[in-house]
């Protein structure tokens, strides 16, 4: 039984390499070499477009663990990245060319994996599909993919930043609900006027990341970069996202000048994001500007607030644990339009895909990783109903905290690296997988 998966770029290529090497056919559709998309550079499959760095292959990060959970798994695409690795200190960087230049030799040259180099128009619900098209799905795929979804696709991606519960100042924020009005669902972070002047004097001058041709779009009122809002006036952000009414700081008994509102971003509340502040600014300004903020002066940035070209499906209204669609179980979705940020996120994508359709032509279930790695955790979030959900990268808020309290940052980091590898090796025995 064949195999088709559609876009050759990271986690198209995983997907499709695990396939093939495990014996089966692969009906690999790509654009290239006919036709790229905005952002591409060259034909090769499986491009890194804006940096060459796979962010830090350190084990007390989120990111280096989500590697070590991947070459556990034999991921190609990490393999052929140390091939093509280049010195970058304790990050994974290549050399952008050598990498994609490898993979498509390596595709192109396989014996299972058959090259149609062609747009997708459609698929077919009834055969087994990884669609994995990238963030710059457009056309006649992505109309028919909304069709078939119910118009739960987006195609812009305006995030706030999130950051992780326990780098929180508490003794600078409160938890209440505007007026008191029903439950203390956000934790409200007040600025004094001395404060927040000095806040919007540096939001307004702060350095901004250079937009893409593809990314440039008009600035919409719903989703006005916080940047944006502050230059229209001083107070215009005290009449919206930071507006004080409503509320009593019970450290002074007054109200505030301006308040941040932080809201969980999941069930657990280990992760909070910050109301209204869609952002463009460079990731280093946002830990600068909104450390300004008294209860953020120490804050951990789990995500940083992002403003760019993204199309992706709403996964927790239609995706199934397994990154299956629920109505459509033959359909698989990979990479970043499954909902996940980032290009080892989208490689981990690739290889969860490409590991179930195996299964499933072996007859066998398919599976979720444990929830207690970056992947499998990663897969909860995206899959977790919520109501306005965002595309997640890699991090440690994701994943379920530890029994005891360990409040050593480092030291809890390097448990969940224990934790995690230790029940993916379990995991491995129990399925079959080492």
């Amino acid at each position: 039984m064949e195999v088709t998966v559609i876009g050759a770029g990271l986690a198209g290529c995983e997907a499709a390499y695990r396939i093939a090497a495990c014996g089966h056919t692969v009906r690999l559709i790509d654009c290239k070499p006919d036709t790229a998309s905005p952002a591409h550079r060259s034909g090769n499959f499986a491009e890194l477009v804006c940096s060459n760095s796979l962010k830090s292959d350190e084990p007390t990060t989120a990111s280096g663990l989500l590697k070590r959970e991947l070459r556990a798994l034999g991921c190609f695409l990490l393999r052929e990245a140390e091939a093509a690795r280049v010195p970058a200190g304790g990050a994974l960087a290549v050399d952008r060319e050598v990498f994609s230049h490898r993979i498509t030799q390596i595709i192109r040259s396989h014996p299972g994996i058959e090259i149609v180099g062609e747009t997708a128009q459609d698929w077919n619900v009834n055969e087994l599909t990884v669609i994995a098209t990238g963030p710059l799905t457009v056309g006649k795929l992505a109309d028919v993919l909304q069709s078939r979804i119910g118009g739960a696709l987006h195609f812009y991606d305006a995030a706030a930043p999130v950051v992780d519960a326990m780098s929180i100042e508490r003794a600078h924020c409160f938890a209440a609900s505007r007026y008191d009005k029903g439950d203390s669902d956000y934790l409200n972070c007040p600025m004094d006027k001395d404060t927040y002047l000095a806040f919007v004097s540096e939001l307004v001058s702060a350095e901004r990341a250079q937009q893409h041709a593809f990314d440039r779009r008009e600035i919409f009122e719903g989703c006005m970069p916080i940047e944006i809002m502050a230059e229209r006036g001083v107070d215009t952000m005290r009449f919206g996202p930071l507006r004080p009414v409503g509320f009593v700081d019970p450290h002074t008994g007054k109200r505030p000048y301006a308040v941040v509102q932080l809201r969980a971003e999941n069930n657990e509340r280990t992760m909070y994001n910050l109301v209204g502040f869609q952002t463009n600014l460079k990731f280093g300004e946002q830990r600068r500007v909104f450390g300004m903020i008294p209860a953020l002066a120490h804050a951990e940035f789990l995500r940083y607030g992002v403003m760019h070209r993204n199309t992706y499906i709403d996964s927790p209204r239609v995706l199934d644990v397994y990154s299956r669609l629920r109505d459509f179980p033959n359909t698989f979705i990979a990479g970043q339009l499954s909902g996940v940020e980032g290009y080892v996120e989208s490689i981990a994508s690739g290889l969860v895909c490409g590991i179930n359709a195996v299964r499933i032509l072996e007859g066998k279930p398919p599976v979720t990783l444990p929830d207690t790695t970056v992947i499998g955790s990663l897969y909860r979030y995206i899959t977790t109903a919520q109501a306005d959900f965002q595309p997640m990268n890699a991090n440690f808020g994701v994943l379920p905290p530890h029994e005891e309290h360990i409040r050593d940052k480092t030291k809890r980091k390097e448990r969940y690296c224990e934790r995690s590898l230790s029940d993916l090796y379990e995991f491995q025995k129990a399925n079959d997988l080492v």
